[in-house]
């Protein structure tokens, strides 16, 4: 089966239509260089069908450093959030992402993504998923050594509304983290571009 074959797959999905309604969302192509595992797509990202399309979009282009054009080049960023689909609203957040999705999808996908260089691993569930057992007791611990990782993956907080105060709270994620962040996906950008 090939990547796209399998994209196709889990974009007809249907899987956890048992607790939401499904409507899959990714991205990825043979040639991606930057993987980014997300949690799952928001409201608007579900109504739209293009990952990031929202404000924490726009926030993760900023920590990035690219613009629109390059986020969508699937050959630049493989798009694989940890669920696929809208989870629904909680009591004050978005639902966590059911995880018959990623036990379901992730391995065959990931196991297809062979020219990935960089892995961006956004929010806890992510963590948890990507990291494992070498994450740190907290979301922000596990940021705040994120060159324990590299130069493979790059923990990041979920470019949420509330990561503006985080960020404040935490100014090495914005003196650090984010030059660092920036220099490797510009390097690969560059390599993407001239092959």
């Amino acid at each position: 089966m090939s990547l796209s074959q399998l994209a196709k797959e889990v974009r007809a999905c249907t899987l956890c239509q048992d607790i939401l309604e499904p409507r899959p969302v990714l991205r990825v192509h043979p040639e991606s260089r930057i993987l980014l595992v997300g949690q799952a797509p928001g409201s608007r990202v579900h109504a739209s069908g293009v990952p990031w399309d929202d404000a924490s979009g726009e926030h993760l282009l900023d920590w990035l450093g690219v613009d629109r054009t390059q986020f969508e080049d699937p050959r630049n960023f493989a798009i694989v959030p940890m669920a696929f689909c809208y989870p629904g609203r909680g009591k004050s957040a978005d639902l966590p992402p059911p995880s018959r999705c990623g036990e379901t999808w992730h391995a065959k996908l990931l196991g297809m993504l062979n020219q990935v260089a960089l892995t961006l691993v956004v929010g806890q569930y992510a963590h948890k998923f990507v990291l494992g057992k070498t994450r740190k007791r907290s979301l922000t611990e596990t940021v705040r050594h994120f060159p324990e990782y590299g130069p493979a993956a790059i923990p990041l907080p979920h470019p949420s509304w509330r990561s503006r105060g985080w960020m404040k709270r935490h100014p090495w994620f914005e003196a650090d983290l984010l030059p660092t962040l920036r220099s490797r996906v510009a390097e690969l950008l560059d390599t993407t571009e001239n092959t």
